[in-house]
């Protein structure tokens, strides 16, 4: 579908430069038919071939890479489906591994053609290879820094992807003081050229103009100083038996086949694949472009707040490519204009914070003012945050629920303790009314606790000074032997209207009244409390009457489950205090994140290191002396070796810390899956991005 639309773009396009005096149309019309150049021993061929096997390179957007769907896509990809509609030949396009792929491996892989062959008539005779005629042409560029002043006699290291042979063979005749260095991709190329390692690199010219769109590129640019040409073609792949005449004589005719195709796409048609194909190709502006685009501002503003903001943005576009038809054309806007509303109010907040801390710099009472607001708005969006990726995984049909022994005794007096201290500063009366005779059950420990906190919450920002809040819980045994925990939260606040209550578990709703008046919050913490309850198969009401208070139930069925006994679980002998701060490894490809944890740590007295990926990490420790590194943050996702791999790779080790020293997760990919698979990677713990200062320090306290 995404093809056809760039081809129909390309052809609009294509016929407004040319004032619609092309043909740019997209199977064999009439006139084609008419002067069919197909013989009749090429028309049986086609029509007894199957599908050929062809192989392609994946990294050179926008004229060939691998697309969504997991196909070749790019502009050959429409050029190929062009030789297919005259010809007749169909093909099957199988990625090719990336660096050197040598003739044996095509062979023993059954590949009948390679496409984005750097065309060389002369060079491929020599060697023996049948090749077409080209199919797609354009320059070859050189990408250097500025500052370089291009002399063709000068000596220079040039980065080359593997496997360029044509080049290779160029340079060494026409440039023989150019030293050329192979590397496994064109991104590895220019950051060779980015990072100094290369002087320059050899480019296709619409490769070369996408990847210069990439901000860390921002000191290169293309040099169009090389008469060099570009032109791709297919190869056939022939056996390595000269004297096989009847599988070179069908090669023959493949190749002769795909040249008489070739040479019946017009060039209009041409222009038109480039065109459509290299729009809709742009570089996309990522996440990781902006913070390095902008990292002095948001180093001064605060990186915490960024990424909440990055978050939000990234789920807002993900919301609104998953409303696709007209149906959901209400939700669409009524979510925009909600999810505007609750990011631009804060950040408005934000940005005149900071405006008034620039403004104030010397003013340490003002700046400790103004810190105190900007902590409140950050803890405001990050709940956004994770309300909004909780209804993305809950709509979406992706969230399990842990099963395993909750101690609902012990999780409601961790409940009541932590909501008793705001009631009382509020001057509002808290009780519970407990009857638990099975209080063992099969569960989600973190979301039970989630939905009555939620509840509780609730009930104090909307009761006056003077009111009270009762959380009754009682259980029963069903027939079918599971336990029904049955959980009331009754508030004698100002009450739901009628009309509110009937849109309560919606998202983004709020009802505001006095009482409520400058309490925010997010208006998806109800609806996602409601989605909760319906996993649990249980169910969330509400009854009230304006002036009179509410009650909010929270229904849910369990099995039961055995508890631990609750001497074991509190004999587990006093915890010592650690007697030192541990040193601590930091793995953490992002440079400002790293910078920041450095700091922190080493202001609260720890001695840190801070390497940029897995394999730096495990090299590192391996290097260190044993008990060097008491504890690694080790981040999740990174180049070279991700945090998976790094954490099984130093468990590996045959040293004496290697299955003591601590890791600790410390990454922005949050939910329960990846945190199952930290632990079972070798990590001890986990923490989340944007980072508790106080809840890091804790871990790392800990022996």
């Amino acid at each position: 579908m995404r093809r056809e639309k760039r081809k129909r773009a390309a052809a609009f396009i294509l016929a407004a430069v040319l004032l619609a005096g092309s043909r740019a149309g997209f199977s064999v019309s009439a006139a084609e038919a008419a002067q069919d150049p197909f013989t009749e021993e090429e028309k049986q061929y086609i029509a007894g071939c199957d599908r050929l096997k062809v192989g392609y390179v994946a990294d050179r957007r926008p004229v060939s890479f691998r697309g969504e769907n997991g196909e070749l896509d790019g502009i050959s990809r429409d050029i190929f489906d062009r030789i297919s509609q005259i010809s007749g030949l169909r093909f099957d396009y199988v990625e090719l591994p990336s660096g050197a792929v040598t003739y044996e491996y095509l062979l023993q892989k059954g590949f009948d053609l390679v496409t984005s062959v750097e065309y060389n008539e002369e060079n491929q005779k020599a060697r023996g290879i049948l090749i077409s005629n080209p199919y797609l042409s354009s320059r070859k560029v050189i990408v250097a820094k500025h500052s370089l002043r291009f002399q063709q006699d000068a000596d220079y290291t040039v980065a080359i992807s593997t496997g360029s042979q044509t080049i290779k063979k160029v340079f060494a005749e026409y440039y023989p003081n150019f030293h050329l260095v192979d590397y496994p991709s064109i991104e590895a190329c220019f950051n060779a050229v980015h990072q100094g390692e290369a002087d320059l690199l050899i480019q296709n010219q619409y490769v070369a103009e996408y990847w210069l769109h990439k901000p860390v590129y921002g000191n290169l640019t293309a040099i169009p100083v090389m008469e060099l040409d570009d032109r791709l073609c297919f190869s056939a792949v022939t056996p390595l038996d000269p004297s096989d005449s009847a599988v070179w004589d069908e090669k023959r005719m493949q190749i002769d086949i795909i040249n008489k195709a070739i040479a019946m796409i017009q060039d209009s048609e041409t222009a038109g694949y480039i065109i459509g194909g290299t729009m809709e190709n742009m570089y996309q502006y990522t996440v990781g472009d902006f913070v390095y685009q902008y990292r002095h501002m948001l180093m001064l503003s605060g990186i915490t707040i960024v990424v909440i903001c990055v978050l939000l943005g990234i789920n807002i576009h993900i919301r609104i490519r998953s409303i696709r038809d007209k149906a959901d054309a209400k939700a669409k806007e009524d979510f925009l204009s909600a999810m505007s509303h609750e990011i631009r109010t804060p950040l408005n907040g934000l940005i005149s914070l900071n405006y008034l801390m620039s403004r104030n710099v010397d003013d340490k009472e003002k700046i400790t003012g103004y810190l105190k607001q900007s902590s409140s708005v950050a803890r405001y969006l990050l709940a956004l945050v994770n309300n909004v990726l909780d209804m993305s995984k809950l709509k979406g049909d992706q969230w399990e629920l842990e099963q395993k022994p909750v101690n609902l005794k012990i999780l409601l007096e961790t409940v009541e303790s932590v909501e008793k201290s705001g009631m009382e500063n509020k001057g509002i009366r808290f009780q519970t009314e407990l009857s638990l005779p099975y209080p063992g059950v099969l569960g989600d420990e973190v979301r039970i606790q989630q939905i009555l906190v939620n509840l509780l919450d609730n009930a104090c920002k909307y009761t006056p000074q003077g009111g009270s809040v009762t959380m009754k819980v009682g259980q029963t045994e069903t027939d079918r032997g599971e336990i029904m925990t049955r959980a009331e939260i009754i508030d004698t606040g100002v009450g739901i209207s009628e009309e509110f209550q009937k849109k309560i578990f919606a998202p983004f709703t709020q009802e505001r009244n006095t009482v409520s008046q400058g309490n925010q919050g997010t208006g998806l913490g109800m609806a996602v409390c409601s989605l909760l309850a319906e996993r649990m198969g249980g169910s969330l009401s509400v009854e009230s009457k304006p002036g009179k208070g509410s009650r909010f139930t929270f229904l849910f069925t369990a099995k039961p489950a055995a508890l631990q006994d609750e001497t074991e679980r509190l004999d587990g002998g006093e915890q010592t205090e650690p007697t030192g701060l541990p040193r601590v490894l930091i793995a953490e490809d992002n440079e400002l994140n790293g910078q920041i944890l450095v700091e922190l740590l080493e202001g609260e007295g720890y001695s840190v290191l801070h390497v940029t990926d897995g394999r730096k990490a495990v090299e590192t420790f391996e290097a260190s002396a044993p008990g060097e590194y008491g504890v690694i943050l080790m981040d999740l996702l990174m180049p070279e070796m991700n945090g998976f791999e790094a954490a099984k790779a130093i468990r590996s080790l045959r040293r004496p810390d290697a299955g003591t020293v601590r890791i600790i997760a410390c990454t922005a990919n949050t939910f329960q899956e990846d945190q199952d698979k930290a632990l079972e990677s070798g990590m001890d713990d986990f923490i989340g991005k944007p980072i508790h200062i106080d809840e890091l320090l804790r871990k790392l306290a800990m022996p």
